[in-house]
């Protein structure tokens, strides 16, 4: 679950450094996206109208920001848990389900559909042309529960010609976005290194969430829930934890990798203008602090191979820091975090003789560094300077630029750029994470399996 902050909000927090911040050239970007979905006017023949499957955590907040965006209107919505539909229909004016056994194209439990099951749906539902969604499917993030599943997603996408976008939301950030211009025209020269960091420290950021006060066989439907994951009757004690906490256990979830490297694998590719799978994964960690009976490590690091460069994404629930990347470069690094992008330039050059004379003879030496000043050194008042810039947006975790990018590409077919294929990539990254740790060696993906 990512923390999500309104554009009002970064506006409000921000206005009263905007003067201090263009002085010392961080200029702010204003993402166009989000300003265009705020006042065009929609004719009522390009009116969007779509269904929702899943409206827990994540899916109420998709379903609030959908609603708000001109021309766009949620007309079903469907869920496992009762408790779900109260909170959809206060949402949205909107017909409710609650699911049967699984017959048709989109039939899948909710808060936030558990990782591994939610490519059937998207699959089943893209053979189809289901009502009230047709031609358009949006899934919230790049989870699939094992490779097939994703080849499956991707086969049934390409097929049928459906709209589908992957919900990793910070691919439609105007803050990823001028990252991605900046690496690309050379600004930090050439790739060496990517570099990326998550972590929490509280209960909650490590998924101890505390299930619904109603929850029983009668509010939620457990048999449906549990879906292909080994059967386990209702327990009153642990089922509610098994629902609410689903990302602990590998048998309904896919952990840290699923829930927050996506999100850094994704960007990443954004950034670097990749679709592609790493070509090798190795992963370490442990359950180290949340001993609490789940079966998924609580702190993961992972190294992948995109090409020749290494990436190296660190994941940790027990001790708080920022997310963040560094592109390192040959110019200088880039960091990209939630509200801003710094580039710190380097030279790449000796800025001084080199340290190894000091081995030289000692007139050897002093001939050396004379001879080194006077062709490096340059005249008074023209030594040169480095200069690095900041640029500050909005969150890009702000869910409205990817939603309203979504609902264009229906309106319009044209291409978006997490699309069923970009989602599998990033998706198999943390497949590969995965799999390096439960097998403690380095993994790798030929196309149709993962091998060691």
């Amino acid at each position: 679950m990512k923390k999500d902050l309104s554009r009002r909000k970064f506006l409000q927090r921000t206005a009263g450094a905007a003067s201090a911040l263009a002085a010392a050239n961080a200029p702010f970007l204003r993402d166009a996206r989000l300003e265009a979905a705020s006042y065009p006017a929609v004719a009522p023949s390009d009116r969007l109208r779509f269904g929702i499957i899943g409206i827990g955590m994540q899916g109420s907040g998709l379903l609030t920001a959908a609603v708000q965006l001109p021309g766009v209107e949620c007309v079903a919505a469907a869920d496992l848990y009762d408790g779900r539909h109260t909170l959809a229909a206060k949402s949205s004016a909107i017909q409710i389900f609650r699911y049967a056994p699984l017959q048709g194209p989109a039939r899948e439990q909710g808060n936030r559909l558990p990782h591994r099951r939610r490519s059937r749906p998207l699959a089943q539902a893209s053979r189809r042309r289901c009502r009230p969604c047709r031609q358009r499917h949006l899934l919230r993030k790049a989870h699939v529960p094992l490779p097939s599943d994703g080849l499956e997603m991707v086969k049934a996408g390409k097929a049928t010609g459906r709209v589908i976008q992957i919900g990793s939301q910070r691919v439609s950030s105007v803050l990823c976005a001028k990252a991605k211009e900046l690496i690309a025209q050379g600004t930090i020269g050439d790739l060496m290194m990517v570099e990326g960091s998550l972590g929490r420290n509280d209960p909650t950021g490590a998924w101890e969430y505390p299930p619904p006060f109603d929850l029983s066989q009668k509010t939620l439907d457990w048999e449906t829930w549990q879906g292909p994951a080994p059967h386990r009757a209702w327990d009153p004690d642990m089922s509610p934890k098994y629902f609410a906490r689903w990302r602990c256990w590998k048998e309904y979830g896919t952990g840290v990798a699923g829930d927050l490297l996506v999100h850094l694998v994704s960007g990443m590719m954004f950034m670097l203008g990749l679709n592609e799978p790493p070509k090798r994964a190795l992963s370490t960690g442990g359950i180290l602090r949340w001993k609490d009976g789940r079966n998924m490590p609580d702190v993961h690091a992972t190294l992948f191979e995109y090409g020749n460069i290494p990436v190296y994404f660190r994941l940790n629930l027990g001790t708080e820091s920022p997310e963040i990347y560094r592109f390192n470069g040959s110019k200088g690094i880039l960091e990209v975090t939630e509200f801003a992008l710094t580039y710190y330039p380097q030279s790449g050059k000796d800025e001084s003789p080199s340290y190894y004379s000091s081995g030289f003879p000692r007139a050897m030496r002093e001939e050396y560094v004379n001879k080194w000043h006077q062709e490096h050194d340059p005249a008074p008042g023209k030594e040169p300077g480095l200069q690095g810039f900041t640029f500050r947006s909005v969150s890009w975790d702000e869910q409205k630029p990817h939603m309203w990018t979504y609902f264009d590409a229906v309106r319009t077919r044209k291409p978006n750029v997490e699309d069923v294929v970009f989602g599998h990539n990033a998706a198999l990254a943390c497949h590969l994470a995965n799999e390096s740790y439960f097998r403690k060696a380095a993994t790798t993906w030929d196309g149709e399996k993962i091998k060691t």
